[in-house]
């Protein structure tokens, strides 16, 4: 496994790869890597002959009031599961070879990121975009594995890529939870056990309406009131439940078709995202 701090060497070794007639798959994260960012690589395996896994945590996604600076590194910890995992290549730049001073250009999507996370984190998915396509051009990779726990993450990428006809095939692997529920996350490491505790009510209350969904409920009101009351008893702060048109991401009354039902709430001051898919 080969590690690539710039943009030369990394063009380099994968165009190397390309001349051998090699697929490339990219796995783009932000580090302190876990068994979710693994099933990502697994998943990157099938599809390609090379895997190459980004880490980078990048700055424009993150508001002045977030966890930019305490978010968790390691980096001999990721390098060490790479390798378990059979990585080829790790991506890890800087912040001085993803964005010159003087950095002027954005992409933005103006449809699926105005509501959810989008609507609670102004310029996120602004920032998310624009490092993706950054990433993708550096890269030139075949296939890109994205995670479903960041759902709206995920049908922007792919938004993004049908709109600007980017060459990438973009997968989208399952949602991976720790044994007792809670949705794999980096962020998980700033949960006390009391509220980490606290945040299976999370899991639990989507568990809930997803069994109250298969029992015939359509009506939206009814399967995000369940969800809000198993958190709030529990004592989280609730940024949203919504369930929301699967294509447009727009809010549904009634499932009368391919759904999300997306959950952010906070316990403590670690902000959770989790969701279930309602078909």
């Amino acid at each position: 496994m080969i590690i690539l701090r710039s943009i030369a060497d990394t063009r380099a070794a994968l165009d190397s790869w390309r001349r051998q007639g090699q697929t490339i798959a990219l796995v783009p994260t932000m580090g302190y890597l876990h068994e979710g960012h693994m099933s990502l690589v697994d998943e990157a395996k099938k599809r390609a002959d090379r895997v190459v896994v980004s880490i980078y945590v990048n700055p424009t996604q993150f508001g002045p009031n977030e966890d930019l600076d305490k978010y968790p590194r390691d980096f001999a910890r990721d390098e060490a599961c790479c390798k378990a995992h059979g990585v080829d290549a790790i991506f890890y730049p800087d912040n001085a070879v993803m964005y010159c001073p003087d950095h002027s250009c954005w992409v933005t999507e103006e449809s699926l990121s105005q509501t959810m996370c989008g609507a609670a984190r102004p310029g996120h998915f602004r920032g998310v975009t624009t490092v993706v396509l950054k990433l993708f051009n550096i890269t030139r990779c075949d296939v890109a594995v994205f995670g479903r726990k960041d759902a709206q993450q995920a049908l922007i990428i792919c938004r993004m890529v049908r709109d600007l006809n980017v060459p990438v095939e973009i997968v989208v692997a399952p949602l991976v939870r720790e044994p007792d529920g809670l949705a794999m996350s980096s962020r998980n490491k700033y949960l006390s056990d009391d509220e980490r505790r606290r945040a299976l009510s999370i899991s639990a209350g989507l568990n809930q309406a997803t069994a109250l969904f298969a029992g015939g409920q359509r009506q939206a009101a009814a399967l995000c009131d369940l969800v809000k009351t198993g958190i709030a008893n529990a004592g989280g702060k609730i940024d949203y439940v919504v369930v929301m048109d699967r294509d447009s991401l727009r809010p549904l009354a009634t499932v009368d078709r391919p759904a999300v039902l997306a959950v952010a709430a906070f316990f403590g001051k670690t902000r959770l995202i989790d969701n279930v898919f309602l078909d």
